[in-house]
């Protein structure tokens, strides 16, 4: 059985409203407006599930491109020399800051927008895709050491078989996390029927959301069948109501406090978000292929750019520390 199984379908190109259709006649060709063509790739891109977040970003990019260049502009007669003079005229000549970070997301746009063109054959050729990404310097994401992982996991397996006061919560919750990569929201929101145990052998959960305009966010994720053990005793001892983890966040987070206190982490680390890029790293790691992997942590496209990009850097950081041992 595969990791998981995504439920939306991504890929899908918007369809030309019908007024503007003619039999024999593409969407979008070299003569296109650029606004017309800005307006495919925003539907393209909710279609794809980047967040409106994402597409308000990038529809304000455009637009201030559009601006520069002329809105009823053909698209086929930007060319990647019009680029770096639009990229130029907004560092230098607009008048207006531009910080690192707003410059390199308006560069992605550019080769979003432009890489969705040349795919869509719009245009014979991708101007952008000749755009040097100025990197931005940004810290990566903490995640757990191979140790840290192997520590915390021993403290809560003893928290589960203590004599005293058992207690599978903790092992519940961290082996979740670890296995899956769930958001602290979507872990919160678990219930009894989003687990799967149709197939014994290859049991899984299913991360739903009730707002329709997250449905592309929904999977299906494996988890290890001893997983399913635990759940059992976590579930005879608290007996809970509705949700799986019926209590707070904030709870929870003490749970993941209390376990890092014992295991000598330190608390920063052991997170809902160090426990997600750790779940994801390990995947990364392990030669997950790249799309199975995002669909996986729930990410449209574009988010996935700059989470696989900083996947590979703690990648190549865990090889380099690993190589100094």
């Amino acid at each position: 059985m595969d990791d998981f199984t995504q439920l939306s379908m991504f890929g899908e190109k918007p369809q030309a409203p019908e007024e503007e259709k003619q039999e024999g006649e593409l969407p979008l060709d070299p003569d296109t407006p650029f606004t017309k063509a800005v307006e495919f790739h925003l539907v393209a891109l909710k279609l794809s599930g980047a967040s409106p977040h994402t597409i308000k970003a990038f529809k304000s990019d455009l637009n201030l491109l559009g601006s520069w260049a002329g809105e009823k502009r053909a698209i086929g007669s930007l060319g990647t020399d019009d680029l770096n003079k639009f990229l130029h005229w907004m560092l230098t000549e607009r008048g207006k800051p531009c910080s690192p970070k707003t410059y390199a997301r308006r560069v992605t746009t550019l080769k979003n927008f432009f890489s969705y063109l040349y795919e869509e054959r719009a245009i014979a050729k991708d101007p952008a895709d000749a755009i040097i990404q100025k990197p931005v310097s940004s810290p990566l994401p903490k995640v757990l050491f191979t140790e840290d992982v192997e520590q915390a996991l021993l403290v809560s397996q003893s928290m589960r078989t203590d004599k005293e006061k058992p207690d599978a919560r903790p092992l519940l919750l961290l082996t979740l996390l670890l296995q899956t990569g769930i958001k602290k929201s979507e872990c919160m929101e678990l219930t009894l029927r989003d687990i799967d145990r149709s197939d014994p052998k290859s049991p899984f959960i299913w991360i739903r959301y009730a707002n329709p305009k997250m449905r592309y966010k929904e999977r299906k994720i494996s988890v290890a069948p001893e997983w399913l053990k635990v759940l059992d005793e976590y579930l005879e001892q608290r007996q809970p109501k509705g949700s799986i983890f019926d209590c707070t966040a904030r709870n929870l987070e003490y749970v993941l406090r209390d376990v890092a206190d014992a295991a000598g982490v330190s608390r920063e680390r052991m997170s809902f978000e160090t426990l997600r890029w750790t779940s994801a790293l390990r995947d990364f790691q392990n030669d997950m292929p790249s799309d199975q992997l995002r669909q996986k942590l729930g990410l449209s496209r574009i988010s996935w750019r700059e989470t696989s990009a900083k996947l590979a850097r703690l990648a190549k950081t865990a090889e380099e520390e690993a190589l100094e041992d």
